[in-house]
């Protein structure tokens, strides 16, 4: 097993994640079946730039964003560095595909993705090298065969690596897409890992990978199972006031958002994932027995779904 990272090294990424976005485009889109992707190839003035694409106004997606990105830098951001001081002043590479769906369907879930690669050089030094990434599932109305198939395939996407990677990727999960200053989880999680170089080159690079091809399996049928249930204005005004929960999580917390705006990424990329329609009321709570109350009192609520 090589731990040597190299152009060949880097260049599998690369590819990889190029034809990772292509599938996850072409898939969306048909599932759409009237919207279409706008593409923006886009260069960045320290090195490197990215592939965005975005469909608005879909069939069923209000709005999917899919964006490809693979940047330089002479300076590792202080969202890089916060946790890990020995990489300030490296210069670095960062490749990834980041995604964020939002349905129409009130009942079709919020979906979140990203896998990513990081390489951190310096003169007469190593260079460090890790992966990250997971994908994520943000219900407006729970439905537990949803959570369970979700579930079900991120444990499949993590099982070749060892028995524990999947809970031990679902905790990290949980604990990082939680709202602090609302004391409550942003949906029912999936999967989430960071600095990841274990082993070898490759046993990291194909955890990555089984994770990013793992996506759609988890979320399409989802999306297939609800797509045609009849929603009203009640639904429609849930989905706009906690879509605020998002935005409030990517401005505040994300660490991709803080490192796109941090290391001079574009804007419009790094804010695609924000939501075409939001809203915020003071105060508001959810009537006793109802669809949203059980979205607060079973869904966002950490559990083991895979537990039965």
């Amino acid at each position: 097993m090589s731990t040597h990272i190299g152009q060949k090294e880097i260049e599998l990424v690369s590819d990889y994640l190029l034809t990772l976005q292509d599938i996850i485009c072409e898939a969306i889109q048909a599932t759409d079946g009237s919207g279409k992707f706008r593409e923006d190839e886009w260069p960045r003035a320290e090195g490197g730039g990215g592939r965005s694409r975005v469909l608005e106004g879909g069939a069923v997606f209000e709005k999917a964003g899919i964006n490809f990105s693979h940047v330089f830098g002479s300076e590792l951001p202080p969202s890089a560095t916060a946790a890990r001081p020995e990489l300030a002043g490296r210069n670095f590479q960062a490749m990834g595909v980041s995604l964020v769906i939002h349905p129409h369907n009130p009942y079709i879930p919020t979906t979140h993705a990203n896998v990513r690669f990081f390489i951190a050089e310096k003169k007469d030094a190593d260079p460090v090298w890790w992966f990250g990434g997971g994908f994520d599932l943000t219900p407006y109305y729970g439905f537990r065969e949803d959570a369970v198939h979700w579930h079900t395939l991120a444990r499949e996407a993590c099982t070749p690596f060892g028995d524990e990677v999947y809970s031990n990727y679902k905790k990290w999960c949980d604990d990082y897409f939680f709202l602090k200053h609302r004391d409550e989880p942003r949906g029912i999680g999936g999967l989430f890992f960071d600095d990841l170089n274990a082993r070898s080159f490759e046993h990291s690079c194909s955890l990555m990978m089984s994770v990013g091809n793992h996506f759609l399996p988890a979320y399409l049928p989802i999306v297939e199972r609800r797509r045609d249930m009849a929603y009203g204005e009640r639904e429609k005004d849930f989905q706009r006031y906690r879509r605020g929960r998002y935005v409030e999580f990517n401005l505040v917390y994300d660490r991709g958002t803080l490192f796109g705006l941090q290391s001079g990424g574009r804007t419009e990329a790094i804010l695609m994932s924000l939501p075409p329609e939001v809203t915020w009321r003071y105060d508001w709570q959810p009537q006793a027995d109802t669809p949203e109350a059980e979205l607060y009192e079973v869904f966002l609520q950490p559990r083991d779904w895979l537990a039965d």
